[in-house]
């Protein structure tokens, strides 16, 4: 049985580490491009703060939220940059207080909600552990593009097994929004977790591998970085592709990360 107190204890480190980023930060700094293309540091902190926002009320206000739903199915290609536009557009200070607030009230709801609680997302609906493990996804994804914009290098931590855990789970749907046939071969992984111990995730027996760091996988998977730029030996033509398609996330996958844009050193 999912702790759900202790997901939503890790989900608040990894918040709160990127605020501590954030804190550190020159103002003049957030309107340096990430990564992402035409994503500023401003850009990724409103999308956080929207969006912790937006999971507050779906978790508070299921009927609330299926207003903010019609409205990105009215605007399917727009929406994400255009929700978020007014939040970019606050000082630096401000946007981050609006998503420590909009973060903290979230666990909160995530903690208060009753067992069994489906919440409705842009994505099919999920349990409340599944929404914590995809709101610490989207923060410690985001919080990498903030990193990568400033020239800094974060620590790994052991709450990356979440984001291990949302990969295997979301395999089938990275096909299903590229509009690929569904996988038939199953995949494992044999990744070397931040502390040294080998993390075995997967169905066992399964003839397509991907092995190496663990950090380096969910930089792939949450497509952070591209699968060349990387140590990571896929074993089977089915892991190879996964690295190539795979995303933790909801929506369409965007342009991805190009090869040699992070060497590794």
């Amino acid at each position: 049985m999912v702790d759900t107190a202790a997901l939503v204890e890790d989900l608040r480190a990894e918040q709160e580490d990127l605020a501590a980023l954030l804190r550190g930060s020159d103002p003049a700094d957030w309107s340096r491009p990430t990564p992402a293309p035409g994503w500023s540091i401003a850009d990724q902190v409103a999308h956080l703060a929207f969006f912790d926002g937006s999971a507050l009320t779906a978790v508070t206000d299921p009927e609330g939220f299926a207003a903010v739903l019609e409205a990105a199915l009215a605007d399917p290609e727009g929406y994400v940059d255009s929700a978020a536009a007014p939040l970019t557009a606050l000082p630096p200070g401000a946007l981050l207080d609006r998503w420590v607030t909009a973060s903290a009230a979230l666990r909160a709801a995530l903690l208060d909600a009753s067992a069994g609680t489906r919440v409705p997302w842009f994505g099919p609906p999920m349990s409340v552990p599944s929404k914590a493990t995809a709101r610490l996804m989207e923060t410690w994804a985001h919080g990498q593009d903030v990193a990568d914009a400033l020239g800094v290098t974060r620590a790994a931590t052991d709450r990356l097994r979440h984001v291990v855990h949302l990969a295997l789970r979301t395999r089938s749907y990275s096909y299903l929004v590229r509009g690929l046939p569904e996988p038939g071969e199953e995949v494992r992984v044999e990744l070397t977790g931040p502390g040294g111990d080998t993390w075995r995730m997967g169905p066992e027996g399964a003839g397509a591998v991907v092995r190496g760091d663990a950090e380096q996988f969910c930089l792939v998977l949450t497509r952070r970085r591209h699968p060349d730029d990387t140590g990571l030996e896929a074993e089977g033509p089915a892991a190879r592709e996964w690295l190539e398609v795979g995303q933790t996330y909801a929506g369409g996958p965007g342009a991805g990360r190009r090869p040699g844009q992070f060497p590794q050193g």
